[in-house]
């Protein structure tokens, strides 16, 4: 049986996806979710990132208070999984790039799998490696991916992003935007092709990308996109936009609501950190 709006997903992924609540709001009283930050390598640098500062009270996409070997993972895992019987997700999104950290993202997912393979994973990545990495995901069975595209426009995107790492060679400006998409789009295209539900999020910039989000939820919808995040800039001490002012809650709704009609939105995102369990 498949899904009408989401003809090339099987029916077994679209049930998978009523345990996570990043994807289904219905069920966030009913399963937890357990971020595992075992990827502390990131490949880009976003102007709003600063992944070394920390605090125990701050909630956003990027922090953790320590990384995670494999071995060390999977012991909190067992742990967790001991205490919270609800608990039905593991996500890997960093604290830098759950891709740029392959190797120990993959051992962590297939070590867990030995132990627990009813359990849905997630990965949350930046996409510089996707169409590198795409089949491997596919083949360990991942069916959600998150990928955060903040631009389909590289001279947009050469204001958001300050340098790309790929294939040991620094890129910057209007070429690091440019290759940064390229690679972005080629492995949503691969993996949506292949029925796994990509969740795009968008950070939204006031002043730089807020008038252009319409046409990225556009584009991320021709690719065959799942849904969509929007979700505001919360300043980090440090970064390149620490000082850069914020959307209210009334733009992120409005812009939200301009673009629902492009893909199912997101609406209580918490910008989790990447340590979260709960």
């Amino acid at each position: 049986m498949r899904n009408p709006c989401f003809g090339n997903i099987p029916l077994h992924i679209l049930e998978q996806t009523q345990k996570h609540p990043c994807y289904s709001v219905e069920v966030h009283q009913q399963f937890a979710v357990m971020h595992l930050p075992v990827a502390p390598t990131c490949n880009i640098q976003c102007n709003y990132c600063n992944r070394s500062f920390d605090c125990i009270n701050e909630n956003r996409p990027g922090v953790t208070s320590e990384s995670l070997t494999p071995a060390l993972a999977v012991e909190n895992y067992r742990s967790v999984k001991g205490k919270i019987a609800e608990l039905g997700v593991v996500g890997i999104a960093g604290p830098g790039d759950a891709l740029a950290d392959w190797q120990q993202t993959k051992e962590t997912i297939e070590q867990i799998q030995k132990i627990d393979p009813d359990i849905v994973f997630c990965l949350s990545t930046n996409g510089l490696l996707l169409a590198k990495y795409a089949p491997e995901i596919i083949q360990l069975g991942i069916h959600h991916v998150t990928v955060t595209i903040n631009a389909v426009n590289p001279q947009i995107g050469a204001q958001i992003y300050k340098f790309v790492l790929y294939e040991g060679k620094k890129y910057e400006g209007l070429e690091a935007a440019q290759l940064l998409y390229e690679q972005q789009l080629a492995g949503i295209k691969y993996l949506a092709a292949h029925g796994v539900l990509i969740k795009i999020n968008i950070v939204m910039l006031k002043g730089i990308n807020d008038q252009h989000i319409p046409d990225v939820v556009k584009k991320m919808k021709e690719l065959g996109a799942f849904i969509i995040n929007i979700i505001p800039l919360i300043p980090a001490p440090g970064s390149s936009f620490a000082e850069n002012l914020q959307v209210s809650e009334q733009e992120i709704n409005e812009m939200r609501k301009r673009c629902q009609l492009g893909r199912q939105q997101v609406r209580d995102c918490g910008q989790c950190r990447v340590d979260k369990v709960g």
